[in-house]
């Protein structure tokens, strides 16, 4: 399973019934992933919240990642777990989840980190932020010749984050980004399912280029 095209994450939302609600529009909208995140909920409402997007993400047959936390994925079969830098290894992952799952692993700005992943078998690398975000404003830099290098240097689909809007999505899929992840650009819009498909509307083009090195 390729990531690619727009990637959701989803906004820390404490009454499942409402995210939920804007989880379908975005998916109505076009987004092909759904990550699951919410760093301020207690665990039996992560679980319960986890659960509840698993049946939705299948109705629409888009795969959830769960932000962080393998045993959570795990618990209610997601599709996959999103890793940052200390959140355990690619390995401890697989050995959880099994070969079919995707492990996606956060490179920041650093190359580096990009190669690693590769290297132990991640299924994707995310870098950024290459905007400023709303959500973490103290957020490490990253530049779009990140993605060009990372694209001439991997195979490994690219996903893109970090106050990323429809007006400056464009140049980072054209730097060779497969997917470009948002929170507020969609969640905070008026209009959830609308902004989810202008988003989607960006890839149209890049289709046939989308996880292929350059």
């Amino acid at each position: 399973m390729v990531v690619s095209g727009l990637y959701v994450i989803t906004p820390d939302e404490a009454d499942t019934a409402e995210l939920l609600r804007k989880v379908r529009l975005a998916l109505s909208g076009g987004a092909r992933v759904v990550q699951y995140r919410n760093k301020t909920a207690a665990e039996t409402l992560r679980l319960k919240q986890a659960q509840t997007l698993r049946g939705l993400t299948r109705e629409f047959s888009v795969p959830l990642i769960v932000n962080d936390d393998a045993a959570l994925a795990q618990r209610v079969e997601a599709d996959g777990v999103h890793l940052g830098g200390e959140d355990g290894s690619v390995a401890a992952a697989r050995a959880l989840l099994g070969s079919t799952k995707i492990i996606g692993v956060s490179c920041y700005n650093r190359l580096a980190l990009a190669h690693e992943a590769a290297r132990q078998g991640a299924d994707y690398a995310a870098c950024g932020s290459f905007f400023c975000s709303t959500v973490k404003p103290d957020a490490v830099v990253a530049m779009p010749d990140l993605l060009r290098q990372a694209r001439r240097e991997l195979a490994l689909p690219l996903v893109a984050i970090g106050g990323i809007t429809v007006q400056n999505g464009a140049q980072l899929l054209e730097a060779g980004a497969s997917a470009l992840a948002v929170i507020s650009a969609v969640f905070a819009a008026p209009d959830i399912e609308g902004a989810a498909r202008e988003f989607s509307n960006l890839f149209e083009p890049n289709l046939i280029e989308q996880g292929k090195p350059a």
